[in-house]
């Protein structure tokens, strides 16, 4: 990790606030940015539910809106935001998209493939690999997150008594 900026800041309230429209739609709220030399390539927020598609994660629909606003299917120098770290699947996609830093909120102990479970962007078997940053507004990436799933969870029907 290599430390971030009050740009870093920035581009994290973005996600944060595609994360809030993810949760108003009843996705996962998970936002994700890519920016180039401070200009938005891309964005979007996680439509699994939305598709009927479990590829659809926030990083992945907002690399595909970057390339499709690009008109390339490499992004140089381009840094992929996101409010939850990467799983093995987005940061398999950012490197192969070969962007140049990848930078989250909080921390996916389950899934995350950017220094939870492994740490893919710095494998050095890998012929693309990227700097990572993450914790930038972690406490309220994790509260919006928290917070939905209790209310999930609390709109849930009563499963009636267990035997």
């Amino acid at each position: 990790m290599t430390g971030t900026s009050d740009e870093d800041e920035r581009w994290i309230r973005r996600c944060l606030e595609l994360a809030e429209e993810a949760a108003a739609q009843g996705e996962v709220p998970v936002g994700a940015v890519v920016v180039r030399d401070g200009e938005v390539l891309g964005e979007g927020h996680n439509l699994c539910e939305t598709r009927g598609d479990a590829t659809q994660h926030a990083e992945l629909v907002a690399l595909r809106a970057a390339f499709s606003n690009v008109g390339e299917g490499r992004l140089p120098g381009a840094v992929l935001y996101c409010t939850l770290e990467p799983c093995f699947m987005c940061a398999g996609a950012a490197l192969h998209a070969r962007v140049g830093r990848i930078v989250y909120g909080a921390r996916d102990p389950k899934f995350g493939a950017c220094g939870s479970l492994a740490e893919l962007p710095s494998d050095t078997r890998l012929n693309h690999r990227c700097p990572v940053d993450g914790g930038v507004l972690a406490d309220e990436v994790a509260a919006l997150l928290r917070g939905f799933f209790r209310e999930l969870r609390g709109q849930r029907p009563d499963p009636g008594p267990r035997g």
